[in-house]
């Protein structure tokens, strides 16, 4: 069975969203909040025009590839918009990240330019930069020139637009290394296209007032602000999530919108009963939620509590967003990923390409003709193996019901998303293999009530290996040291021997097992 849905479709099934009434707020209208400073649209349009002549004078144009290794800041949404509009792409990247994996983003993008924030670039000492130009933001480090003194000496940019080419970003891949995604540049319809499919899955309006509280360097939060910005909306751009001031922005800056992921919705509900009722949510018309599967039981009470404005979408970095699932869909169909959003084509396929009845799980297929085409930087054979004619898949299985609503059983490979961020335990296994007194490991997801999964290791000490020194406690800081530390195992048990399929490979499935056990899901 294939699902697709109209936009007319949609249109009716969508919750009303009444005009935006911001001067019956009090509030003005700026374009930009952060840390306590309203940025109007004059301002930030001369800054990010700034920015963008001083990337010319430094020899940015037309499909090249700038870094922004910037946390959520006015002058990180500046930095964007200004590569955009040159018709150059930007790469953000995590600012979570060790040095190698820095290094691996740049040379692996080819980014002529690295804007960094100064106390960013002080935890990367000796970065290997490759062929970017690395420039210091926000502060100043001994030896690297900073950004600011040359964004102010020039004169903001003037000339038109050049086409959009989108950012860069990377996902870590079933082989290891983050992969960096390249597209196409962007068709005038597909332009239209990704302008609906911004109104359906962030409920962009002129207007708006939005939230913006997770980390920027992810797809869905990048592209929801660029849409509120291109949008003249305001957004208010926080630093890091912490949820007694989230209610309080809402109230005191009468937010309308939000992009919000599970993990937040588990933060906000675990405050006392009587903080969560001190503040005034009446504003809010949308809120976005992408990233990770939320709990169902989490987002019938956020429903109960926040009202019918809760939305998740099912997507991938690679392919767009896929699916849609409205506030009364979820309680009606608990734990879906929602209907196939206008245009999609999704279809359930068997390993043999047969087309999957209602009911029957198989892999997860789509077209979505609003997102750009794509391949992945120095790795075209990925590309290739993840399509079937028109349609792509990420490995993802699930079914239709015979509504056409789409239910996720099981993940690309072995994908565990924790708290909205992908990790796929084969980079963190060939890492871990690597270390003294390990004969073999195997890395896989577990529940976690805070942030959906968490990662588990499972290690297999070899024969003349020192049980003192290889504790767990020794192999969660031995990788602590090496790699982003949302990628360290919460989890870390030592096994005497490791289950094996007959052809030697690790049975994952029966080290999962135990800790899924009288789980209602399995993602």
């Amino acid at each position: 069975m294939s699902g697709i849905m109209t936009t007319a479709r949609w249109r009716q099934t969508l919750t009303a969203m009444p005009d935006m009434e911001t001067e019956s707020m009090g509030l003005d209208q700026a374009s930009l909040v952060f840390e306590g400073r309203r940025w109007h649209a004059d301002e930030f349009d001369a800054l990010w025009r700034r920015n963008a002549a001083a990337l010319q004078a430094q020899g940015v144009g037309d499909g090249d590839v700038v870094a922004l290794l910037m946390r959520n800041s006015v002058e990180a949404m500046a930095a964007m918009v200004a590569v955009r509009h040159l018709g150059a792409i930007w790469c953000p990247i995590n600012w979570h990240l060790k040095r190698d994996e820095v290094a691996h983003v740049l040379a692996t993008s080819g980014a002529r330019l690295l804007l960094v924030d100064a106390a960013l670039l002080k935890a990367l000492p000796d970065l290997d930069a490759a062929q970017a130009r690395v420039f210091t933001v926000r502060g100043a480090r001994p030896g690297v020139p900073a950004w600011e003194p040359l964004r102010d000496g020039v004169d903001p940019w003037a000339a038109p637009a050049a086409p959009p080419r989108g950012a860069m970003f990377f996902t870590s891949g079933t082989t290891g290394r983050p992969k960096g995604i390249v597209r196409q540049p962007m068709t005038a319809d597909q332009a239209v296209r990704q302008a609906e499919m911004r109104r359906l899955a962030y409920g962009t309006l002129p207007g708006m007032r939005a939230l913006l509280c997770a980390p920027w360097y992810h797809s869905a939060p990048c592209n929801y602000a660029l849409g509120i910005l291109q949008e003249g909306g305001t957004l208010v751009v926080e630093d890091r999530f912490d949820a007694a001031r989230t209610l309080a922005l809402i109230e005191a800056e009468r937010l309308t919108h939000a992009y919000l992921v599970p993990t937040m919705y588990v933060r906000l509900l675990a405050l006392p009963a009587e903080q969560r009722a001190r503040y005034d949510l009446s504003t809010m018309r949308f809120v976005a939620s992408t990233g990770s599967p939320c709990p169902p039981e989490v987002k019938r009470r956020m429903i109960a509590w926040w009202g019918p404005v809760i939305h998740e979408c099912y997507g991938a970095s690679e392919l767009g967003y896929m699916t849609l699932l409205t506030p009364e869909q979820a309680l009606r169909k608990p734990g879906s990923a929602g209907l196939p959003l206008p245009g999609v084509t999704l279809k359930i396929l068997d390993d043999e390409g047969r087309e999957q009845p209602s009911g029957a799980a198989g892999q997860i297929w789509i077209d979505q003709p609003a997102t750009p085409d794509f391949t992945y930087a120095g790795n075209a054979e990925a590309r290739e193996r993840m399509a079937r004619g028109a349609l792509k898949t990420m490995g993802d299985v699930g079914y239709l019901d015979d509504d056409g609503f789409l239910f996720i059983v099981d993940r690309a490979a072995d994908m565990v998303i924790s708290g909205g961020v992908n990790i796929y335990p084969v980079e963190v296994e060939l890492l871990l293999q690597t270390m003294p007194g390990v004969a073999d490991c195997g890395v896989f997801g577990i529940p976690d009530d805070e942030f959906g999964e968490s990662l588990a290791a499972a290690v297999q000490p070899t024969p003349d290996a020192q049980g003192a020194a290889l504790t767990p406690d020794a192999v969660r800081a031995w990788l602590h040291a090496r790699i982003a530390g949302y990628k360290v195992p919460r989890v870390v048990a030592l096994h005497e021997s490791l289950p094996r399929e007959d052809t030697g490979k690790i049975y994952k499935r029966r080290l999962r097992e135990p800790y899924w056990a009288g789980q209602s899901r399995q993602v």
